[in-house]
């Protein structure tokens, strides 16, 4: 007669477990719960090393202090001009020149990857300026251009044409020749065979591709505004700045990053919309 486990055994004894949790998708798994703790600890962090006196105001203020500076530019405006004005043609400047990367660098990425006279055409001129920090060619922008919008929404578009257009190009590899055999063998033509086959195929790596860029974008923006701009972040963040005004630098930081990341949050949800197949085959 076998024997009972005891209560220990049986409390132990592991359950099973969903398919796809050990030896599934690596990376699969929420973690917003650790997410949240990170921020809390990074909060945490800051607000003891401010309350401890670990270092001066001037250059750590205390988190209270930046967001009593938030509060007051919200009510007062910051250099006579709107808090959200300042907000909105930042991301005007930025979601423009990113509508602008993605209408050219999208079909031109596509017709690379597919065509090799197209690729030898634009991948040297490409591949030449995309490692070059956009301050290094911002006095060309400011020669040719002058010192209004154009200079600025070029300079950014400039820092996200380049990942556009390179992960466009990068989807079209993505396709199976397998499928793209069967469609020719079933009658399509070449535009057919790039829109039911190729752009699906490609539309993961684009979508990433567009969240690379839209950082780079925001990444540029204070450059881009360093051009005579008398409104925006980017112009917030280098005035205040000049003024040893730390705490208008830390919020306009965290202004930015927010803006970024919920552009992120969102192309993410887009990403698992447009293309849920994406790591699961």
């Amino acid at each position: 007669m076998s024997q009972k486990p005891s209560l220990f055994a049986r409390l132990s004894r592991g359950r099973p477990v969903k398919p796809g949790a050990v030896y599934g998708v690596p990376g699969q798994g929420n973690t917003l719960w650790l997410s949240l703790l990170s921020i809390a600890a990074l909060l945490f962090a800051w607000w003891l090393v401010t309350f401890m006196g670990w270092v001066k105001p001037l250059f750590v203020p205390a988190p209270m202090t930046v967001l009593q500076k938030f509060l007051s530019i919200w009510d007062t405006g910051f250099t006579g001009t709107p808090f959200l004005e300042h907000v909105g043609i930042s991301t005007a400047r930025v979601f423009g020149a990113f509508i602008l990367a993605c209408v050219i660098g999208i079909p031109l990425g596509l017709a690379m990857g597919m065509s090799p006279v197209m690729r030898g055409l634009l991948d040297p001129p490409i591949e030449f300026y995309r490692p070059i920090p956009p301050l290094a060619y911002l006095p060309l922008m400011i020669i040719w251009f002058g010192i209004g919008e154009t200079s600025k929404v070029l300079l950014i578009f400039l820092s996200v044409f380049a990942p556009i257009v390179l992960g466009a190009r990068s989807g079209v590899k993505s396709a199976a020749i397998e499928q793209i055999h069967a469609a020719y063998s079933f009658g399509a033509s070449r535009w057919q065979v790039l829109r039911h086959v190729i752009l699906p195929s490609a539309l993961p790596e684009i979508l990433t591709a567009m969240r690379i860029g839209i950082g780079f974008g925001w990444t540029t923006l204070v450059a881009a505004e360093m051009v005579a701009a008398t409104k925006g972040v980017g112009y917030m963040v280098l005035s205040a700045s000049q003024f040893l005004q730390t705490p208008v630098v830390i919020m306009g930081i965290f202004v930015i990053a927010f803006i970024a990341f919920a552009f992120d949050l969102f192309m993410r949800l887009m990403i698992q919309r447009l293309v849920p197949w994406k790591g699961r085959m």
